[in-house]
């Protein structure tokens, strides 16, 4: 079978940068596994895994744009030291998360430190990076419709994620109720 829309795909990758150090790594690791076309994983590599079948090997190469992005100079900030709750000392390189006023988390990265004030930097710590990755998949099938509800692999028989308030009768209970 090959890599379409709505298929489940397991992976083994490694990520390198344009200097070939390694970023990132599936060895010592299951394989990563994800729906594809649910954007569950960067869109270049989404794109360049579409038509490959178990036991391929691929080399790819995503630019920043279709990566995790060109870094955007807003998303870097200032914040006054005591706007910052963090029990120890705030060092540069340091990752900090912030809850927004809905609720929401946001990650930053400290990129300066002084006397007064915090620069944090909310872009990803990979944004405007080349990657590379050497992937080499291991399965591909096609997704269950309850995975494919859900947009992810190893969705409950619900597709509610396990908490469906008792809709398909299984009382809030999803896992294995088979009403899709």
């Amino acid at each position: 079978m090959k890599i379409a829309k709505n298929t489940v795909v397991a992976f083994d990758y490694t990520l390198t940068d344009k200097d070939g150090k390694t970023l990132d790594s599936s060895r010592g690791r299951a394989p990563l596994e994800y729906l594809h076309g649910a954007g569950n994983i960067i869109p270049g590599l989404e794109r360049e895994l579409e038509g490959l079948s178990a036991g391929d090997a691929k080399r790819v190469e995503v630019a920043p744009e279709d990566g995790y992005g060109v870094p955007d100079p807003a998303l870097v900030i200032e914040v006054p030291r005591s706007a910052v709750a963090f029990a120890g000392p705030v060092e540069p390189g340091m990752r900090l998360h912030a809850r927004d006023e809905r609720g929401g988390v946001h990650a930053f990265s400290v990129v300066g430190v002084t006397e007064e004030k915090i620069r944090l930097d909310g872009n990803h710590p990979l944004a405007g990076v080349t990657l590379f990755f050497d992937v080499e998949i291991r399965s591909v099938r096609a997704a269950e419709e309850s995975e494919t509800r859900a947009g992810r692999p190893g969705a409950d028989s619900c597709g509610c994620g396990g908490d469906c308030g008792g809709d398909c009768s299984c009382g809030g209970n999803c896992g294995g109720c088979g009403n899709d």
